[in-house]
This record gives structure tokens, C-alpha cells and sequence, in this order.
């Protein structure tokens, strides 16, 4: 376990510090969530590990997350976050479930073989857009691929800007440039498919075999999980390191300005239709249909944009809907309890 000397190498940073009270520098420590578990939590500090055992009194917390203890390591409370990885929980509950949180940057994980899917990576994309963090796309297994630049090429071509890397995980020189985004006090989260090689680049980047690893079937290409909680590994004078499990259903839920950034084009063009109520279906005066017809505009990507937006739309509704219920129903259960203390007090 690498020694903390100070929060900085935790991530602590003055957007956390602006957020303590004179009484919280008296009678309260800071500490991070680095491990998340079913009924517990381990967190780290100035003073080493810390095992909290999770309560329903508490808010819901999150690998990432920054929280104030007491001197006797009971919880006290959640610091702000700066971002916030969350989807849509799997299923269909109307929940949203926290994914990581206070990230500054994300690794996209996406492997060169049959893994690779352009609409799953908008996806992906979307969802981190929306938190603010910079997202980097890494490809890998680029050594057992003979069409590299031709597949980086496609990822490029979803936005100029992209940063776009392909790697081979087990080679430390050729992921040497993702180092560039895990400088001290950085935290970084991977995200992606069972089996692309999260593991893999932590363990590279570490210089240790920190986290199991297991390929993908050959026959399918289809991941193996490895990873089956999320973590938050410390690496030695560097950055955090952000271990998830794979996903295989991630649903999208109140990510309007992830999707607009993702797909920024498409949104540029449709402010440019002759009615504002354009579906960029048949409308005369249509610029989306024009770009699509003069091929400035892929099919595949402009179906997607389709897709994502109804799903988004769809989920945010309904999450809107239980939220107003709920809120419905607790102000229904606190005027009953009212209304019972009012006759036990015999008014």
C-alpha cells in the first residue's frame, strides 16, 4: 500500500477545502472512497485505511467520493462532487445508479477485434461528456489487429478533438502516452466492455500485477469478468487509477448535454433546419437530411443520434416521474405523522 503524506496525492484539491466549516478543520477528517462494497466501504486519508460500514441513514456514496469522519472514523458527511459518472440502473427500475465519482478524466476501453462498435462508444461518450471530465479513447490489443489505422481512423472522424490512442496493454512504451493524464493528484477512471483489458493497463501502468486478468473467447470475442467491484488504486509518485467492472447495459438518463456535445454536429446542422420543430425526417429545408444526402453525414452515426436521443428522452421522463412521486409520497407520509402527533398531544 503506498503511503499518503498528504490528501493531494489523494485528489484533494481546494474545490473540496472551500467546503469545510472552521468546525469541520476542529473535529473532522477528510477521507476518500476507494473501495465500494456491498456493506461497507473503504476509504483513505492522511491516517491510512478506514473500513466504514455503510448505513441507510447515509446519503448514497461512491467510489470518488470525498467525506468528512469524526475523530472516532464515523461518518459525518458527503463533500460536493465535481463530476459524476452515473447511468440508468440495468434493468427496468427507474433508478439511477452511481457509476465514479470526482473524475478528471476517463479511459474509454475499446479493443481491436469484434469488441469494436462505434454506436457503443457514443454511448460511453455520452455518459462521459455529461460528467465534464476529459475522455480519452483507448484502443487496444492494437498488436493482434492488422487494420490499426484504419479503425483509429473511424474513431477519429466522431470528433476532431478526440483524443484517440491504440495500445498494446502489455507493452509499457507503447501506453506510455496515457501517463500523460495520470500525473499526481489526477484520477482517472476506465470504463468499457468485459474482456477489452482495463485490468491489463492498470497492471501496466502500476508496474505490478495489481488486478486478476483474463482474455476474451476467441470464438466470440465476448469479455470474461475479471473486475467485480470498483476500486481507486494509488500508483507510486503518480495519479489514481479507477477499476469498474464491465458493463454490458448501459442505459442513458438525463445526459441532454452529453449528447449534444457528442453528437455536436449533427446538433450544429439541425440549427440550421427551416422549421424549429424539425424530426430531420422529410421536412422540406431539412440541413440534417441535406448532410446526410450529400454524404457529410453517416447513416450509422445520424441513426444512433436517433436512438440515444429517444432512450434519453424516454428514461428521463420516467426518472422525472418517480422523482415527483416520491417526493408526492414523502410529503403525504410527513403531513400523516403530523396529523398523529397533533392527536397524541390532544390538539
Amino acid at each position: 500500500m503506498t503511503k499518503i503524506t498528504n490528501l493531494s496525492q489523494l485528489g484533494w484539491r481546494p474545490f473540496f477545502q472551500q467546503q469545510l466549516s472552521l468546525t469541520d478543520y476542529d473535529e473532522s477528517v477528510p477521507a476518500r472512497v476507494v473501495e465500494q462494497h456491498r456493506n461497507q466501504l473503504v476509504l483513505r486519508g492522511e491516517s491510512g485505511e478506514i473500513v466504514l460500514a455503510l448505513h441507510p441513514s447515509m446519503p448514497a456514496l461512491c467510489v470518488g467520493d470525498w467525506v468528512l469522519l469524526d475523530k472516532q472514523h464515523q461518518f459525518v458527511r458527503l463533500l460536493e462532487r465535481y463530476s459524476e459518472f452515473s447511468r440508468k440502473a440495468a434493468g427496468s427500475g427507474l433508478e439511477k445508479q452511481l457509476i465514479a465519482t470526482n473524475l478528471d478524466a476517463v479511459f474509454v476501453v475499446m479493443s481491436l477485434n469484434q469488441d469494436f462498435k462505434l454506436s457503443r462508444l457514443e454511448r460511453y461518450l455520452t455518459l462521459v461528456n455529461e460528467t465534464g471530465a476529459q475522455a480519452v479513447i483507448v484502443l487496444t490489443k492494437r498488436d493482434l489487429c492488422d487494420d490499426v489505422d484504419s479503425l483509429q481512423a473511424q474513431v477519429q472522424a466522431l470528433d476532431p478533438l478526440l483524443q484517440v490512442i491504440a495500445v498494446n496493454g502489455l507493452d509499457s512504451e507503447s501506453i506510455a502516452p496515457l501517463r500523460d493524464w495520470c500525473k499526481e493528484g489526477q484520477t482517472v477512471a476506465f470504463m468499457g466492455s468485459s474482456g477489452v483489458g482495463k485490468s491489463t493497463l492498470i497492471n501496466s501502468l502500476q508496474g505490478q500485477q495489481l488486478l486478476a486478468t483474463s482474455g476474451i473467447r476467441e470464438d466470440d470475442s465476448k469479455g470474461r469478468h475479471t473486475t467485480t467491484t470498483r476500486s481507486l488504486h494509488l500508483m507510486p509518485g503518480s495519479g489514481l487509477l479507477m477499476d469498474t467492472p464491465g458493463m454490458r447495459e448501459l442505459q442513458l438518463a438525463d445526459v441532454e448535454t452529453g449528447l449534444s456535445t457528442t453528437f455536436a454536429e449533427i446538433e450544429a446542422l439541425a440549427k440550421q433546419c427551416r422549421f424549429n420543430n424539425c424530426s430531420h425526417q422529410s421536412e422540406p429545408g431539412c440541413s440534417v437530411q441535406a448532410a446526410l444526402a450529400n454524404g457529410e453525414l453517416d447513416q450509422r452515426r445520424l441513426s444512433n443520434y436517433f436512438k440515444l436521443a429517444r432512450e434519453q428522452a424516454l428514461n428521463s421522463a420516467s426518472l422525472a416521474q418517480k422523482r415527483a412521486k416520491d417526493k408526492a409520497l414523502g410529503k403525504m407520509y410527513r403531513t400523516v405523522q403530523g396529523e398523529s402527533q397533533r392527536r397524541k398531544k390532544g390538539y
